[in-house]
């Protein structure tokens, strides 16, 4: 028979998984306002901060605040839109209770009765209560309408500085992978190229180890893939997912070594596929590896929002 865990057992196993350290700050009116990353990679954004600007006491404010039947109404919309979990009885009790003078929360007893969460409440170091970026807003409009404008404004430009940087991510792992076919073409040229050869036939010897490659790689060569695609623009490369250009540029460098070594093209192809499998599997094993795949899900995105020179961000 298990031994259910006490509540701040569960309720720490729960922080550990869901929430991660600081990511950044919003500067706003002289108030620092720390931005983390938690549930489902979402910013949430401290409360506690947040009620600073008010007092000195911002566990008060905030309980202040979350005896408002306003409060309980929002909070509970939000919670049955964003999460299935959700206790609707436990929530009803609180909105009925809400209002009276009689009646306190805390965000502890509110995330315990109904299994929120838009609000997260932490322990220790970065300690304080954090909520999802809408459930802040509609609090720092509480706290003061002026500040929220002053919150939005940089947390803005917090996002379009992420965004900006999520583009050069993805430009600089663009950039490797061509700094690295230029080494294996190096190679190339000097251990398969006789001194004296055509420039016809270095044509042909650089398309043949390209699909050395795209056939390790992708399974085929750059014409069967021309054929199979004929409505797509570009090569099989451009179209490559973030996982498949971070495994090329290591088959590329490890291509560049085998040559070296004077392995033939077959020897090299047999040992090239066996080492994209073996990295594309890890690849898919690594939790990282959501994170990479959103830099690709998300480059028209960044590449959108990343300040062009010269251009002025609001």
């Amino acid at each position: 028979m298990m031994i259910p865990l006490p509540k701040a057992v569960k309720r720490q196993r729960r922080d550990n998984m869901s929430v991660k350290n600081i990511k950044s700050i919003i500067h706003a009116k002289d108030t620092d306002i720390a931005v983390i990353s938690a549930i489902g990679q979402d910013d949430y954004i401290s409360l506690t901060d947040i009620a600073r600007y008010r007092s000195d006491e911002p566990k008060d404010v905030i309980k202040n605040w979350l005896r408002s039947k306003a409060t309980i109404e929002f909070l509970g919309l939000w919670e049955e839109l964003n999460n299935p979990n959700f206790k609707g009885v436990e929530f009803d009790s609180f909105r009925n209770e809400a209002g009276a003078n009689a009646f306190t929360l805390s965000p502890q007893k509110w995330i315990d009765a109904t299994n929120a969460i838009g609000i997260i409440s932490r322990s220790g170091r970065y300690g304080g209560t954090y909520a999802h970026k809408d459930i802040a807003f509609e609090f720092a409009s509480w706290v003061s309408p002026e500040f929220k404008l002053y919150i939005i404004k940089d947390y803005q430009r917090l996002k379009s500085d992420e965004a900006h940087r999520l583009a050069l991510d993805w430009n600089v792992k663009r950039l490797l992978s061509k700094a690295n076919y230029k080494l294996h073409t190096e190679a190339i040229k000097q251990n398969l190229i006789p001194p004296e050869i055509t420039t016809d036939k270095q044509g042909f010897i650089y398309a043949n180890e390209a699909d050395v490659l795209n056939v390790a790689l992708f399974g085929m060569t750059a014409a069967q893939w021309r054929k199979d695609n004929p409505e797509l623009s570009g090569n099989m490369r451009d179209h490559a997912t973030i996982e498949q250009l971070l495994v090329l540029a290591n088959l590329e460098n490890a291509n560049a070594m085998y040559i070296e070594e004077g392995k033939s093209r077959g020897e090299r192809a047999i040992l090239l596929n066996k080492l994209a499998i073996s990295q594309l599997r890890t690849l898919a094993d690594t939790a990282s590896i959501a994170h990479l795949t959103s830099l690709q899900d998300n480059k028209e995105l960044t590449d959108k929002a990343a300040p062009k020179v010269g251009e002025k961000r609001e």
